[in-house]
């Protein structure tokens, strides 16, 4: 062989090499992510969700644009997600409520199966609960709303973020362990409802901690109870819901990655690789703790089997609580 076949022979196998390598290399991200948050800016999740993609963007060297769809619950925000083109350039942020509690409260508007429909990044953040009262009312104790709601039947009134939101479901677990009434009253947004406690225009709430905090250096709410089966360890002298007579009550919500399923592989092994760094930073879980919120680096495994998990138990407890489906 002449000594320019050998030339010509080695360009063809690096430009074959080129064409092999992974198109993201040098072109992702081309331009901003977008994420996706069908959830209210200012929420528990909100937070978390901004302070995970803020240290992944200095990481990447990218601009990560957060955008808040919190409309019907999360369902505008899941279908557009759905629809995106699968490239990378936008991912989402979704909580156990939208993924695993929405496709049972509304299956005529979730068409597709949460389950399997994206692809798990990486878990955030796991938002603590409590049950909060006006910093005034009279209400001390889970013990106190119980009474308080026999004695008033369908007058003590609650507040969440809307029909189907995590805090309106914790409500209903509560209504429907207990058998007692109370009266919803939803809100715009988690942020707007936990003001409404604040305000004294609503009884209780199940709250996040990130929410509560706020108003609780000023004595405007106050946390009568834990939703978790173990005291928190931030609050150990408030008692769970399970101590206090609600056998069995459990509520925790989380906050994860996604991408889309048809995402090529390469990006979402970047995205994985990141996010998994990002929120195993022990800088990152003490600015969560700080904001009200448990660190949750879950990985894509651990997300896959938890969302399935999670999916049937909601179920059972949609269908057993009797909760109104629309």
């Amino acid at each position: 062989m002449l000594r320019r076949d050998f030339i010509r022979a080695g360009i063809a196998t690096w430009g074959s090499a080129l064409l092999a390598r992974p198109a993201f290399s040098q072109a992702y991200p081309a331009g901003p992510v977008t994420v996706i948050l069908p959830l209210q800016a200012g929420s528990a999740s909100d937070v978390a969700v901004r302070d995970a993609v803020t240290e992944m963007a200095t990481r990447m060297n990218a601009n990560f644009v957060v955008e808040n769809v919190a409309a019907a619950a999360g369902v505008v925000g899941l279908e557009r997600f759905s629809r995106v083109k699968p490239d990378g350039q936008t991912i989402a942020g979704f909580n156990n409520s939208i993924l695993t509690i929405l496709p049972h409260l509304q299956p005529k508007h979730v068409k597709i199966d949460t389950r399997t429909a994206f692809l798990p990044i990486a878990g955030i953040a796991n938002i603590p609960t409590f049950f909060a009262v006006p910093g005034d009312s009279p209400i001390k104790s889970i013990k106190d709303l119980i009474e308080a709601c026999r004695k008033h039947p369908k007058h003590i009134t609650y507040s969440s973020g809307a029909v189907g939101s995590p805090q309106h479901l914790a409500m209903e677990m509560f209504s429907s362990i207990t058998g007692v009434k109370l009266l919803h009253v939803p809100y715009r947004g988690a942020s707007a409802a936990a003001l409404a406690v604040a305000a004294h225009e609503v009884d209780v709430m199940s709250m996040a901690l990130s929410l509560a905090k706020p108003f609780m250096g000023d004595g405007r709410v106050r946390l009568i109870g834990y939703c978790g089966l173990e005291r928190h360890p931030q609050y150990p002298d408030i008692p769970t819901l399970d101590e206090q007579g609600v056998p069995g009550y459990e509520y925790s919500s989380w906050i994860s990655l996604f991408a889309q399923k048809n995402t090529p592989p390469d990006i979402v092994a970047l995205l994985r690789k990141e996010a998994g760094i990002v929120t195993n930073d022990p800088a990152l879980q003490k600015q969560l703790l700080h904001a009200g919120l448990d660190p949750w680096p879950k990985t894509p495994e651990q997300l896959a089997k938890i969302i399935k998990d999670d999916y049937k138990k909601w179920q059972k407890i949609v269908k057993d609580a009797h909760i109104q489906q629309a």
